[in-house]
């Protein structure tokens, strides 16, 4: 086979690739999906990573008055909300260790401490108890709240779940925790400084305004 009909050969693969080169390219500029500017919907206790990279840091949130919100929780919602537990955690008396440690009397009970139980050292260094505004700000996000967490749970949003789940909780107890007494009602604010007193006329202003005798 002559030079010639290698050139060809050669110059037909070339071209080959060049047209599904420029079909890919012009493809890409035909068929790109438009991104929304705004999602369709979020799912419920998943966090997006921020644009940087790195955990997104936890919302701060106002804690509800576990006095006044525990007496009106519904319990049996929180025995419902609590199904989502129980694929990792035995809520029962039996104090089972499965995936994660046993519920069963978890409120006030110190972090990290079920004997046997192989705690991340995230939650062995968090220290203290878990008190309602604890369990509260763990169960939002777990992974978020205590980065470094065996818990993969992606967490419960709503905030009248939460505090029906904890009402659950506290109950599932040989002894359940105290309700603390409800908050004192706030201070009414102080009432808006009187309106300054109206300017006393000037000595002489009446007569001056009053047009002399001709």
């Amino acid at each position: 086979m002559d030079s010639f009909e290698w050139n060809k050969i050669i110059g037909a693969v070339l071209g080959t690739a060049i047209f599904i080169f420029v079909v890919r390219v012009v493809a890409e500029a035909v068929y790109e999906p438009e991104k929304p500017a705004k999602p369709g919907y979020v799912v419920e206790g998943v966090v997006e990573s921020p644009a940087g990279g790195g955990a997104a840091a936890p919302v701060a949130e106002t804690m509800p008055d576990w006095g006044t919100v525990l007496a009106a929780a519904d319990v049996a919602a929180g025995k419902t909300t609590s199904t989502k537990c129980e694929q990792c955690h035995d809520t029962s008396s039996a104090k089972t260790t499965k995936i994660g440690p046993p519920l069963f009397g978890v409120v006030d009970r110190p972090r990290a401490s079920i004997a046997g139980f192989s705690y991340s050292s995230a939650m062995k260094g968090k220290g203290g108890n878990w008190t309602y505004d604890e369990l509260f700000k763990f169960i939002k996000e777990p992974g978020v709240y205590i980065p470094g967490t065996k818990m993969s749970f992606a967490g419960v949003r709503n905030e009248k779940d939460r505090i029906n789940l904890i009402a659950f909780l506290r109950t599932n107890a040989d002894a359940p925790a105290p309700i603390p007494a409800p908050a004192p009602p706030k201070a009414a604010a102080p009432a808006a400084a009187a309106a300054p007193a109206a300017a006393a006329p000037v000595k002489g202003a009446d007569a001056a305004a009053k047009p002399k005798a001709n």
